[in-house]
């Protein structure tokens, strides 16, 4: 009962607490003056920092005019040229087509209901975590379908909620495939290596590897879990009230299913030949990666583009042109707290870069860090325990990692760490508290799905239920990264696990 008592005040704290912070955009906008207050009063002072080539480098003060200047001259170039728009807008609209005409949750329906009943929860938390290709379909879609489930196969209908909402929340970072947040997440990662190495370029597809092996090693970790602790402790606990609003789908979208999904085998075997024959488009190296992955995003567009066209056009979706272009302004629409998010992060990055404070920090904190003599693995575990608290905080993935990135990664840059592999932990730790920080935005969701089965519950009897599978991922997904760097496997197509200064 104390334990109870304690967590709920604390997390009736991190609620408060998080509820209090301004916007995120906000957040970016005061973090641009505190660049530059902080770039006069280094400049002014002298201070200097030596680089590993022994060049000096010193900060340059934004408040003066030529610093007024260059903010006026470059803001709208900040912004255009800032990594992750531009290839965040371009995946997004393909897999938001996908998902507008109603692909991705039909592809999402059509799996959970034709599962034997002894792999439903294997199941059910293998289609969670690799739900988040399709947005947020898998809070909307998979965990309704997966109650009504488990009670038509005899359990109860919270073990359901709890193993989708555990893929689809704690496990959001990994997939089988490339989604939304790797172009995102690479972007930020790119933008922050460059204040070291202006060069240097982040594959979409760097993390890869390592995500397809977290997503098959996590499903067995939940499969564990919710058999050894948590069907055992909520079983007899909810009233039997099936929901019956997911009905089958219908044979039009039956056979608009199996011909978009027949869609994306053939999209596949064309791109197989096209980057295997010679002299084909995507065949050979390009400048740093492989032709076909630096064409991801584009390829991404097209893999979720075509099937989503296809899927409504034979399910009554979609009707004209019209339809797709109202469909595709309905995505950029939902994007647009991403843009303004972007621009205001555009200029927070681009003017820690101008200024100097940048290379300084990366420099120094990388000088004291090699000083500290602190191996790789303990310095990323740390890392990673730092990501899951502040996640509890602030929930915006991106926003979290639009300040971390500039700072962290150019900083263990420093000591031999690739930006690739700061990613990585990063992502690790940015899932697994996301199924008990309050400031998840789908966590009422959740609640309410509960409050169908169980009457009074609210955020503790979430939390309770989750906190199981947070602690499990959290140990086992730091152990994966421990090992993983260990072999010196690279974590992905063009993802390696150092970095050479």
């Amino acid at each position: 009962h104390n334990g109870y008592c304690s967590t709920m005040k604390l997390l009736t704290f991190i609620e408060k607490t998080g509820n209090k912070l301004p916007d995120p955009a906000t957040l970016f906008v005061v973090g641009t003056l505190t660049i530059f207050i902080l770039s006069a009063m280094i400049a002014n002072l002298g201070w200097s920092v030596i680089d590993p080539k022994g060049n000096a480098i010193v900060a340059f003060d934004l408040t003066s005019s030529d610093g007024i200047w260059w903010l006026l001259s470059t803001m709208v170039k900040n912004f255009i040229s800032f990594p992750p728009l531009g290839i965040v807008l371009v995946g997004m609209l393909g897999i938001g087509l996908a998902e507008k005409t109603g692909f991705l949750p039909a592809l999402l329906h059509f799996s959970i209901t034709h599962v034997h009943a002894r792999l439903l929860t294997p199941a059910t938390m293998f289609l969670g975590i690799i739900s988040s290709i399709a947005l947020d379909t898998g809070y909307v879609v998979l965990i309704p379908i997966a109650a009504a489930l488990y009670i038509a196969a005899g359990r109860s209908p919270l073990t359901g909620i709890a193993v989708s909402f555990a893929g689809v929340s704690a496990g959001f970072s990994a997939n089988l495939f490339i989604t939304a947040l790797d172009p995102l997440l690479a972007g930020f990662t790119q933008a922050g290596a460059q204040i070291i190495d202006a060069d240097y370029q982040v594959a979409v597809t760097g993390n890869w590897w390592f995500m397809i092996v977290s997503t098959i090693i996590l499903t067995f970790v939940g499969w564990f879990v919710t058999e050894r602790f948590i069907e055992p402790a909520i079983e007899g606990v909810a009233d039997q009230n099936l929901d019956d609003n997911y009905s089958a789908l219908n044979n039009a979208e039956k056979r608009a299913l199996l011909y978009s999904v027949s869609s994306v085998f053939i999209l596949l075997i064309t791109l197989f030949f096209a980057i295997t024959l010679t002299n084909a488009p995507l065949y050979g190296e390009g400048k740093r990666f492989d032709r076909w992955i630096e064409a991801t995003v584009p390829l991404l567009f097209i893999l979720f583009f075509v099937p989503g066209l296809i899927y409504g056009a034979l399910a009554g979706t979609v009707k004209n042109d019209r339809d797709v272009a109202n469909m595709l302004g309905e995505v950029m629409a939902r994007l647009g707290p991403y843009i303004v998010l972007a621009f205001f992060a555009a200029q927070f990055i681009a003017a820690f870069n101008q200024s100097g404070l940048g290379q300084m920090l990366a420099i120094a904190g990388g000088q004291f860090l090699r000083q500290l003599m602190v191996q790789d693995a303990l310095l990323l575990s740390c890392f990673v325990l730092m990501v899951v608290v502040i996640n509890l905080v602030i929930g915006s993935s991106s926003a979290k990692y639009a300040f971390f990135a500039p700072v962290f990664v150019p900083m263990l840059m420093q000591i031999g760490i690739s930006p690739e592999l700061t990613q990585a932990a990063y992502r690790v730790g940015d899932s697994v508290s996301n199924v008990i920080t309050p400031m998840n935005p789908y966590m009422i969701i959740i609640i309410i799905e509960v409050r169908k089965y169980v009457r009074g519950s609210g955020l503790g009897t979430v939390v309770a239920m989750m906190l199981p599978y947070t602690i499990a991922f959290l140990i086992v997904w730091l152990i994966l990264l421990v090992v993983w760097i260990n072999t010196g496997l690279p974590l992905g197509p063009g993802g390696g696990l150092f970095y050479k200064f």
